[in-house]
C-alpha cells in the first residue's frame, strides 16, 4: 500500500517507509488532531509530534520500541490533550519553543528555537519558527538525504492556506515566516503534513500564496 496521508479518527494509522524514517500518521480526538510517530530505521529511536488526544492509540502506536522525545508544535490544548499521559508513560523527552512552553501541561527539557536541531535516532529534524498563530508556534522540516522534504506544520499551513490568526499583524507575521522560511527555501515536491486533516504539497499551494495575501487569512 502507498501513502496517501488520508486518515480518520479511530481508524489506523498510514504508514510511510522513506529510507532512514518510518512516518506514522494517527488521526485523534474530537477535533481531527493528527499525531505523527517518526521512527528511525537504524537506531529504533523515535519522536512523536503532537501528543494530541486519545493517549492509549498513541501509546500503542509507540509500541515496545519506545519514544525518545515528545514534540509539541503549539501551545493549543487539543495538540498536548495527550502529553502528560505519554510523557509519563514512556519518559521521553518534550520539546517546544520557550515561547509557548508555559501553557503546556508539562515542563519543558528541551526548549528549541528557528534553526535548531532535534535528533530522531540517526536522523534529524530542523526546527522553523512560524510566528503568528501562537508565538511559540514551529514546524518540523526532514531532509530525506535520497528523496524530497518532509514538513510537519502544526496549526501554521493547511492546505488552502496558513492557520488562524486572531489579528491583522499576526496574520501578516505568519504569512511573512510561511513565505521566507518555507516557500522561500523548499523546493515544490517538499510534502506538508499538517496538524489537522489531509497533506499537501507546497507545489500544490504555491499558486494559490497571492489569494491568501488578498483575503487577509
Amino acid at each position: 500500500m502507498t501513502y496517501s496521508g488520508d486518515t480518520r479518527v479511530g481508524g489506523p494509522a498510514d504508514v510511510r517507509e522513506l529510507p532512514e524514517l518510518t512516518i506514522s500518521k494517527l488521526a485523534v480526538g474530537p477535533m481531527d488532531n493528527n499525531a505523527y510517530l517518526l521512527r528511525c530505521r537504524r537506531s529504533g529511536d523515535a519522536v512523536l509530534i503532537d501528543a494530541a488526544a486519545e493517549a492509549d492509540r498513541i501509546l500503542e502506536l509507540i509500541g515496545s520500541d519506545g519514544l525518545a522525545r515528545a514534540i509539541t508544535t503549539h501551545r493549543h490544548p487539543d495538540h498536548w490533550g495527550a502529553l502528560a499521559e505519554v510523557v509519563g508513560t514512556t519518559g521521553a523527552r518534550t520539546v517546544a519553543h520557550p515561547d509557548d512552553a508555559d501553557d503546556l501541561p508539562v515542563s519543558i527539557d528541551e526548549p528549541v528555537e528557528h534553526g535548531s536541531r532535534v535528533p530522531v535516532g540517526e536522523s534529524e529534524l530542523q526546527v522553523v519558527h512560524l510566528r503568528g498563530h501562537t508565538p511559540g508556534s514551529i514546524a518540523l522540516r526532514y531532509d530525506d538525504p535520497q528523496g524530497t522534504t518532509h514538513l510537519f506544520t502544526g496549526d501554521s499551513l493547511f492546505p488552502g492556506g496558513v492557520g488562524k490568526t486572531t489579528s491583522a499583524g499576526d496574520f501578516q507575521s505568519l504569512i511573512g515566516d510561511v513565505e521566507q522560511r518555507v516557500f522561500g527555501v523548499l523546493g515544490d515536491d517538499t510534502w506538508i503534513y499538517p496538524g489537522h486533516g489531509k497533506d499537501t504539497t507546497l507545489g500544490a499551494e504555491r499558486p494559490s500564496l497571492p489569494e491568501w495575501h488578498a483575503r487577509g487569512w
